[in-house]
């Protein structure tokens, strides 16, 4: 498709608390508050995280125990696990990985870049209603060092050195420059 890979973006501070992080997006997003759950879900990570083969970032998994899937401004939708529905949800993400290694990152020209399970490969997190892609690359110790990587339907691909929730709040606050997406529009409402 002719990617290329842009470059990075780094937070003047990466947020690694996962209540940080969720704080940072509640603020950054006022009508978020309105779908947050009267109390935390409880998530089988164990079934998602095992057809996965990867451990997923405190941030998302937070994030996830108290909301629903969402989109923001009918433009970026965060598709979360809900309780009882890991199996589904775990389907969905199969088929987006399959979905990035086939139509995104398959032969010909692109940013160089592996599908996840292999080794540092982007794993989906989020899509827009454009087919811009939101994913983490696989790389560092722990899932908690993972970045988050963007690639844009008009070919952008860009990374930000920062969890998927920092993301969400970075972009919608505009602390990031918003390579090749369109500026956000902060309303809120469940998927």
């Amino acid at each position: 498709m002719g990617e290329e890979l842009i470059d990075t973006q780094m937070p003047r501070r990466r947020v690694t608390d996962p209540e940080e992080a969720l704080a940072l997006l509640e603020r950054a997003v006022p009508g978020l508050t309105g779908l947050r759950r009267p109390a935390r879900a409880v998530i089988d990570w164990t079934v998602f995280e095992e057809g996965l083969g990867a451990r997923l970032p405190s941030d998302f998994k937070h994030l996830a125990e108290w909301y629903p899937t969402f989109d923001i401004g009918g433009f970026l939708l965060v598709a979360l696990p809900e309780p009882g529905e890991e199996g589904p949800a775990l389907e969905g993400t199969l088929g987006a990985l399959d979905v990035l290694a086939d139509a995104w990152l398959g032969p010909g020209p692109g940013p160089g870049l592996s599908a996840h399970p292999a080794p540092g490969g982007l794993l989906p997190w989020g899509e827009s209603c454009d087919s811009d892609k939101f994913m983490w690359s696989t790389t560092g110790p722990t899932p908690q060092d993972w970045v988050v990587t963007v690639a844009t339907r008009g070919g952008a691909w860009w990374h930000f050195g920062g969890g998927a929730v920092q993301f969400l709040a970075e972009y919608c606050t505009g602390g990031l420059e918003p390579w090749g997406l369109p500026p956000i529009d902060l309303d809120i409402s469940p998927s």
